[in-house]
């Protein structure tokens, strides 16, 4: 068989074989996917069937405890809460220390009068 001067059945024959081979390794992958995603199922679904210890007695705590590392409450006047979110992030950066280990009071807009 002549590689160089291939006749277009041959030509075509080669293509469409070329395709069903890449078609049948897909379908495997696919059956190989859904085995596994089958297989891995039921180790989620018995996690949450039965709830942890430690989850149940952090669901009887009160919802008032702080996530950790959060400073509390943060009071925004006439301030946009995206703009207040950029002044945090500029002022962490500006001292080089992660957001959570600052505390932030309140934040207000000063605005200069126009008459000036």
């Amino acid at each position: 068989m002549d590689l160089i001067n291939i006749s277009i059945p041959n030509a075509a024959f080669t293509a469409l074989l070329g395709y069903l081979v890449v078609f049948l390794g897909l379908v495997l992958l696919m059956i190989v996917v859904m085995l596994q995603g089958k297989l891995m199922a039921p180790k989620k679904k018995a996690e949450q069937a039965a709830p942890a210890p430690a989850e149940v007695k952090a669901a009887s705590a009160p919802a008032k405890e702080k996530a950790p590392g959060t400073a509390g409450e943060l009071k925004l006047y006439d301030t946009d809460p995206k703009d207040a979110a950029m002044i945090m992030a500029i002022v962490a950066d500006t001292l080089g220390k992660p957001l959570n280990e600052l505390r932030f009071l309140s934040i207000k807009e000063i605005k200069e009068d126009s008459d000036k």
